[in-house]
């Protein structure tokens, strides 16, 4: 018996423990959000978050999250209240056919859980290995920095304005 937090809940399963987890909490547990993608953890589509990291989900065993927290796309906000990257994701129509966007954001709110405040270059670092058939990428990035804290969107600090002389 493997027991784990799933979505802030204690589960135990009796599954092999070579299963993946994806399988496990497609198949045992009934939450369809993460997909199969390629199998090999190389497009992202499975990704969930393992003690709050982003990580590809079907090729990791069940016996490897044995004591840890594992979060889906279903735990990371509700139709009723919207993870705030969700809710850029309609905002800004990110989807076109949808399939990969659950490995998206997550792989996107690991990285702001991280760094609150990427630049660019970062956003597009840590999504390169999250493949989108449909091409939204331009979409995906513009979600992801709407949401990114920016000096823009911080307080106000006096020590960081640039002083003007008339």
């Amino acid at each position: 018996m493997i027991e784990f937090t799933l979505n802030g809940q204690t589960v135990r399963t009796d599954d092999a423990p070579d299963t993946p987890l994806l399988w496990v909490v497609r198949d045992t547990f009934g939450l369809k959000g993460s997909k199969y993608g390629c199998g090999a953890a190389l497009c992202g589509a499975c990704t969930m978050h393992l003690d709050g990291s982003a990580t590809r989900t079907c090729v990791l065993p069940i016996s490897a999250v044995a004591g840890r927290t594992v979060t889906t796309i279903e735990g990371l906000g509700t139709p009723a209240a919207l993870h705030p990257l969700q809710a850029a994701w309609v905002e800004k129509s990110v989807s076109q056919c949808g399939y990969c966007q659950s490995g998206q954001i997550m792989t996107a709110a690991a990285l702001l859980d991280a760094n609150p405040s990427p630049t660019e270059a970062e956003i597009e670092s840590a999504m390169a290995g999250n493949l989108c058939r449909c091409g939204c990428y331009p979409r995906i990035k513009s979600a992801i920095m709407s949401v990114a804290v920016t000096d823009a969107a911080a307080p106000a600090d006096a020590a960081r304005q640039p002083e003007v002389s008339a």
